[in-house]
């Protein structure tokens, strides 16, 4: 049986080493002696050009020790660039491992941990402080063989040219390497502090941003940013005092270092004029010399890089050195199927700091049965559920899950049997499909192999909790929503077409009030001037509606059409209308909502109504023209009725679709899908294809009648579950933010009712959903879940709980009476109180 490794937390630095990288490893070894020999080739060739070649004056000589020279140059630099290689390789893979196994670990760590560490903690640490870590094992065989090597190859052959002179410039070493860790102990204590300074700091920027409702809810810019300076002022001070120890110990190095050459010119040149030293020896004793710096110096850097790395490491660590309350998978055995019973007894809850939340409480459920858990806030309800659930470790007494003790139970044991909904239910980034399949993928395992995709739940048993829970409709609507494109789904495209044909045949005359359907022979009093004369949705950002008065070839097209000037005085009529009736008003976008013009807009077209006053259209300059252009092309007559669209200006604008169409059509055949019953508009969503018009109100009950209609074509043509499938690509967003709060809960209580689990635990699972979609779940529980799964549900409404098996009411951590909800009310006791308070 193989050894287990010990986890990351318990790894010394030098673990990582050769640890997956021992083939690498002495492959570096290997090019690093051949290219040792091949940097010394150099020094001898060049000692070899001055005493043979000039001495000799033979060109020759010249020519193929210079060669040489060159063909060790060039063969070392490869080599080089073949290590850097490596150990860049070294270094990625080696971090990499770090933060996925440093990270595995702190999903196991205790909510408990988690309660007391800040995000930013959490991220600067496998972010951040784990590449020092990663650059040292990158550099650890690489730096210290290659300048060990260098400077031992380097020291032979200043020996070998002159042993006097090789051991006065080498005696200065000695010198350094005392000094050298002196300074570096100072840098390292200054490190320790940069690593907690820098974690502190990134917790705070974390809790700043978490918290920027409250923040700009309270106008608390300033004290925030007082925090935050005296964060940014302490991390500034320990930074400085940690770059002055490095740059002493590099100033220290470069001093003596220096002093070499000194050395070597004063007893060199001294030994060169009495003749006991060889001109060239001396030029290449002074080139080993030069050389001999480059290994001593990155043996320095190296030297920093590791204890700096070593701090790193160790603080990260000792952070995180946190034990996991319960194994997480179980060893030789598979997952437990449990009862769905439960049983406690005796149960307590302490906290680190002392206070007891939980204070013997006994109770039993059997299989099936469900149990509502209420009390003030504060009463432990919360607390009791998820020590059930295993996510709080309990202090003392017992709880039973069929036979087996909760506390002895691995995660997968738990997670295989057992489902939690939060009351505050976090939504991963990404689409819906990705979370409501979420608990089940973790049940499975997630490996993706072919058995564990047989165990996940068919699109039918997706419906069916997405019906149950109520986010069916949202699901539809974002599938409705969404754009289809050429490639993936060109299949739709036909059967769409034919919905939208259906949907005018079968439901235009019942819909004639609310829908004002596309119609190429039809003014459209519900869509504006441009979108009229376009008849199209634009495949180019010059050609969107905010953008057409720009557009040159637009314009253009007024002009040819003889549209230009009947729409500069529309633009007039709507300007002078709107600033006399509204001038006066407070720029309240109530008032606006029948004009083209925006509140925020009105100064500026006060100002250019004046200009009407004293000047022609004519006399306009170009920039209150393009303004009129713009406010006449953004006229919608349903609308905007505070003016009438002359019918001349309706007749000439029908007559320019037709041009227009013939123009971009031969000049520019891409940038526009002109709407055709016949043809798909790509660059509009499912639902306004189908559609293929505008609604005239925005009643919901108008808009119901409407979605009820489509979703019955789209179920007639077999289509529903392929609205769906594509809605549930929907990307959420950060945290859900793309989603409502409501939504959000529907989404958490779906993917735990899909998983199915035998125990359900809610803790205030439905606080955020409206009376409505709150009964809809708890009606769903007293029918598809009584006496299947066991629930335990922490209550903050009261009149939900009349059916529910038993009712334990808490108060500061104790379970002070428990029956059903008619035993407890005849009693008028405490739930009898609460039931009059609320």
């Amino acid at each position: 049986m193989a050894k287990a490794e010990p986890p990351i937390v318990k790894r010394s630095l030098f673990s990582w080493i050769f640890a997956g990288n021992l083939k690498l490893q002495l492959l570096l070894m290997l090019i690093i002696a051949v290219m040792i020999f091949a940097r010394i080739v150099p020094l001898e060739a060049q000692r070899r050009v001055v005493n043979e070649a000039i001495k000799l004056r033979n060109i020759d000589l010249l020519l193929l020790y210079c060669g040489l020279y060159l063909a060790a140059v060039v063969f070392s630099s490869v080599l080089k660039y073949l290590t850097n290689i490596i150990q860049t390789l070294i270094t990625q893979r080696t971090t990499a491992r770090m933060r996925k196994d440093l990270y595995q670990h702190i999903l196991t760590l205790p909510l408990n941990f988690f309660r007391k560490t800040q995000p930013g903690t959490v991220v600067n640490a496998l972010t951040t402080e784990l590449t020092l870590p990663g650059n040292f094992v990158g550099m650890a065989v690489a730096a210290p063989v290659t300048n060990l090597l260098m400077l031992l190859g380097l020291a032979a052959y200043l020996f070998l040219l002159n042993p006097l002179l090789a051991a006065v410039s080498l005696s200065i070493y000695p010198i350094i390497i005392f000094l050298v860790p002196l300074l570096q102990r100072g840098a390292n204590r200054a490190n320790k502090k940069r690593v907690d300074a820098a974690r502190t700091f990134s917790a705070r920027i974390a809790e700043s941003i978490s918290g920027i409702h409250e923040i700009h809810g309270n106008g608390a810019y300033r004290i925030e940013g007082r925090k935050y300076n005296k964060l940014v002022d302490r991390l500034l001070k320990i930074r400085i005092v940690w770059s002055l120890y490095r740059f002493a110990v590099k100033t220290a190095n470069g001093f003596f270092t220096s002093l070499g050459p000194f050395l070597v010119f004063l007893l060199g040149g001294y030994l060169t004029i009495k003749g006991q030293l060889e001109l060239g020896a001396l030029v290449a004793f002074l080139s080993a010399q030069e050389r001999l710096f480059e290994p001593w110096k990155d043996l320095i850097e190296f030297y920093q890089v590791y204890q700096d790395g070593q701090v790193n490491y160790r603080r990260t660590m000792e952070f995180f050195d946190v034990a996991a309350e319960h194994e997480i998978e179980p060893r030789d055995r598979d997952a437990l199927e449990l009862e769905g019973s439960v049983e406690v007894k005796d149960l307590s809850f302490v906290t680190d700091s002392g206070i007891r939340l939980l204070d013997g409480i006994n109770l039993s459920l059997k299989q099936g049965e469900h149990m509502a858990l209420v009390g003030f806030s504060g009463s432990g309800k919360s607390t009791l559920a998820l020590c059930i659930g295993q996510l709080y470790k309990y202090t003392s007494g017992s709880v039973m899950i069929g036979d087996k003790e909760v506390s002895g139970l691995t995660k997968k044991d738990m997670i295989n049997n057992i489902g939690f909904v939060a009351q505050n239910p976090f939504i991963f980034d990404g689409t819906i499909e990705e979370n409501i399949l979420y608990s089940c993928r973790a049940k499975t395992g997630d490996n993706g192999q072919a058995e564990a995709n047989e165990k996940m739940p068919t699109l039918d048993d997706t419906i069916a909790v997405l019906h149950q829970t109520g986010i069916f409709v949202d699901v539809l609507r974002f599938g409705l929503n969404a754009i289809l494109t050429h490639d993936k789904h060109a299949e739709l495209v036909d059967v769409i077409v034919r919905i939208r044909k259906n949907f005018q045949q079968d439901y235009g005359a019942e819909l004639a009030d609310y829908v004002e359907f596309f119609d190429e022979n039809k003014y459209l009093y519900h869509s504006s001037v441009s979108e009229n004369l376009t008849f199209g949705a634009p495949n180019k950002s010059k050609f969107t509606n905010q953008n057409l008065a720009k557009s040159e070839y637009f314009l253009n097209f007024l002009d040819t059409a003889d549209l230009t000037r009947p729409l500069l005085s529309l633009g007039t009529n709507l300007c002078r209308q709107t600033v006399d009736i509204l001038g006066n008003l407070p720029p309240d976008a109530v008032f606006f909502k029948q004009s083209p013009i925006n509140a925020d807009e009105l100064e500026e077209f006060k100002v250019l109504e004046e200009h009407l006053r004293k000047k022609r259209l004519h006399e306009l300059d170009a920039e209150d023209r393009h303004k009129l252009l713009e406010l006449a092309l953004r006229f919608t007559p349903g609308i905007h009725k505070m003016a009438a669209l002359p019918e001349i200006l309706e007749m000439l604008i029908l007559e320019g679709r037709a041009l227009f169409r013939e123009k971009i059509a031969e000049d520019d055949p891409g940038a526009f899908t002109l709407y055709q019953m016949s043809e798909y508009i790509y660059s509009q969503t499912i639902l306004n294809n189908i559609f293929f018009g505008k609604t005239k109100t925005s009643n919901p009950q108008a808009q119901e009648i409407i979605n009820q209609s489509i979703i019955q074509l789209l179920i007639e043509e077999d289509l529903l579950e392929a609205i769906i499938e594509i809605g549930m690509h929907y990307q959420v967003g950060s945290k859900g933010d793309k989603l409502s709060g409501g939504q959000q809960q529907k989404l958490a209580i779906a993917r735990i009712f899909l998983k199915a689990p035998r125990i359900l635990i809610m803790d205030e699972a439905t606080s955020a959903l409206d009376n409505k979609a709150q009964t809809r779940i708890q009606n769903l529980l007293e029918t598809r879940w009584k006496k299947k799964s066991t629930v335990v549900s922490v209550v903050h409404r009261l009149d939900t709980i009349k059916n529910y098996d038993k009712v334990a009411v808490m108060k500061a951590g104790k379970i002070l009476e428990m029956g059903t909800y008619d035993e407890l009310m005849a009693r008028k006791g405490m739930l009898y109180e609460l039931v009059g308070i609320k």
